[in-house]
């Protein structure tokens, strides 16, 4: 018969804590099981993280470091002339505007994040003069649109003002682009050979329609 007296836990439902460092009868005092000195003794150690070796220097130490990585560098996608033809005569480009990085992008030609290098490879295939802004361009590639009566301006673009060309529809109000902030791309900018938008030679012939010289509303922003 069961009764209030005889109800018990499972055999095993509780188990009682083990008392260390209540002296050498319990079998756990002293050093309450730890052992003499060593890693594992010490309180608070816990485990040793990966790549620690014993004390000894570390493989990852042992050896220098070579090179850095460049948080300006800009990664630039090549655009060739012979593609460029190819749109134009499938009907995805009209040649007779200025092509921008934006007609580019919006065409599906080339796939970029900071911006475009024109390049000269199938220039035998071009036959139509264009206008077209990139933001770097070859000797031979220039060479070849103008032989055809065409122009190449290199223009900066930073991330907002690329962000702002590509995607209008974001801002209420288009930023001012900015210049180039460092030497070296000031001076490639302003440089006439490579079709520098900065050039004054080139300034008087031609002003970029993909570079905002002040901020301006955005008419489909509010039309909206």
């Amino acid at each position: 018969m069961v009764a209030l007296n005889d109800l018990r836990d499972n055999k095993g439902a509780r188990k009682v804590k083990k008392r260390l460092g209540r002296g050498h009868g319990s079998g756990h005092g002293k050093t309450s099981g730890r052992g003499q000195k060593g890693q594992n003794s010490r309180a608070g150690n816990g485990k040793p993280g990966p790549g620690f070796e014993g004390g000894q220097t570390p493989i990852m130490r042992l050896f220098p470091k070579r090179g850095f990585k460049n948080a300006f560098k800009r990664d630039l996608q090549p655009l060739n002339l012979d593609r460029i033809q190819h749109w134009i005569n499938t009907g995805r480009l009209d040649a007779s505007k200025p092509i921008t990085l934006k007609e580019i992008y919006k065409s599906n030609m080339v796939r970029f994040k900071d911006g475009v290098t024109l390049l000269a490879r199938g220039s035998e295939f071009l036959t139509t003069p264009i206008t077209i802004e990139v933001t770097r361009a070859s000797r031979q590639a220039i060479k070849k649109v103008e032989e055809l009566g065409g122009k190449v301006v290199c223009v900066y673009h930073n991330k907002l003002a690329l962000r702002a060309l590509l995607h209008p529809e974001k801002f209420a109000i288009l930023p001012k682009s900015a210049e180039p902030n460092t030497v070296k791309l000031r001076k490639l900018y302003e440089d006439p050979e490579r079709r520098g938008f900065l050039a004054p030679e080139i300034r008087k012939e031609y002003t970029p329609v993909s570079f905002n010289a002040e901020r301006i509303p955005n008419p489909d922003a509010q039309a909206k």
